[in-house]
């Protein structure tokens, strides 16, 4: 089987949709480590990395209750204004940090006990934020176990945009006219993913499948609707609050999706039935984001993603020292480590996503579907 993704260090930035030819990732192609991760994972140990980082995420949590107040005392003094639409922008921000923090708790970061996180992140995730912690911990376990592996990573499956040629190529309508441009098309695409992931999140919440907390999420979730909506609406004109609501959803949709897509997009893609090991598997799939303290806290830690992927209960502060033993053990095993830029990963992304979106124009003239189709 061949031909979808190269590592992301080898693909330029500038170059556009130029004819290419790779391979998918196999077993082959990333030979076992042996020890690997035992071995990283006991200097991690030894070093205290995995210890809770109770202070920080105290001080987070305050500064987030802060911020929140602020926009609920702006909002109220504002009252009929267009100006209120920047603090619709504001609160996109700030809930896509309350996002963050559902997520650091889902893996066990936060708190000490397991029950105690999975509290913690279900009331931020639905009750803050309003998407349903149910679901999005069932995808992001999946992606967690196998990122970037064709049929068991839900973060590679199509959904409007085509992330696997075979999906680019079997695109009909205007899901076609959308995969032909679909790199340029991406960021004003993620304006709808903060509408797409409320969908989702009450969807999986209304199926017949057995749903973890189904009724006390959906409680959460009503209230915090109620909560949002009702202020709006009664002391906003109409236009004005679905205006708000509008521009809340467009900021929370691209800054989470701005933040989540630089970390695998673009990396190799892992044959179906390949068999790796753990250390290859989490590290090759990676892209790691330079930028320091900035960058973590822009994106909630997930510019350290090879570490968190590695160490998912590591707390966000020892992210940045993990890094170091991360970054020796591949240098001495030979393993490629994969950190780059913001800007440059988005370039990355819009370059990979216009590369696989050449099927949906004309599938037999693109060479990675030629190549695909000969398998």
């Amino acid at each position: 089987m061949t031909a979808l993704v190269p590592n992301a260090t080898a693909t330029p930035a500038t170059s556009t949709m130029g004819p290419i030819r790779q391979t998918y990732a196999t077993s082959e192609t990333f030979p076992p480590v042996a020890r690997a991760y035992t071995q990283v994972s006991n200097v991690v140990k030894e070093l205290g990395l995995l210890r809770r980082a109770p202070l920080f995420y105290a001080i987070v949590g305050a500064a987030l209750l802060l911020a929140m107040g602020g926009l609920i005392t702006g909002f109220i003094l504002l009252g009929h204004s267009w100006f209120q639409l920047l603090i619709a922008g504001a609160l996109g921000i700030v809930l896509t940090q309350v996002a963050f923090l559902a997520h650091e708790a889902a893996h066990r970061q936060i708190l000490t006990s397991g029950p105690a996180n999975d509290r913690l992140a279900r009331i931020l995730a639905a009750g803050v934020v309003g998407i349903s912690y149910s679901w999005w911990d069932s995808k992001h376990s999946r992606h967690h176990a196998n990122p970037n592996r064709v049929g068991k990573d839900p973060d590679i499956e199509v959904d409007t945009v085509s992330f696997l040629v075979e999906d680019a190529a079997q695109a009909r309508g205007l899901r076609r006219l959308i995969t032909r441009r679909q790199g340029w098309l991406f960021f004003p695409l993620l304006t709808l993913e903060g509408l797409n992931l409320h969908y989702l999140g009450i969807r999986h919440l209304l199926s017949r499948q057995p749903v973890k907390q189904r009724a006390l999420e959906l409680a959460l979730i009503a209230t915090r609707f109620a909560l949002v909506a009702v202020p709006l609406f009664l002391l906003l004109p109409v236009g004005m609050a679905f205006a708000f609501l509008g521009v809340q959803l467009a900021v929370f949709g691209v800054y989470m999706g701005a933040s989540f897509a630089p970390n695998h997009k673009g990396m190799p893609v892992i044959a179906e039935g390949a068999r790796l090991d753990f250390f290859s598997k989490q590290v090759r799939t990676s892209r790691n984001i330079r930028g320091g303290w900035w960058a973590t806290w822009l994106m909630g830690g997930l510019n350290y993603q090879v570490e968190h992927h590695l160490f998912p209960s590591m707390a966000r502060p020892n992210l940045s020292k993990a890094r170091l033993v991360v970054r020796d053990a591949c240098e001495s095993l030979g393993v490629p480590y994969t950190e780059t830029s913001l800007v440059r990963s988005y370039a990355i992304v819009i370059d990979y996503l216009n590369r696989v979106g050449l099927a949906a124009r004309d599938p037999f003239d693109c060479p990675m579907v030629s190549d695909y189709r000969r398998a």
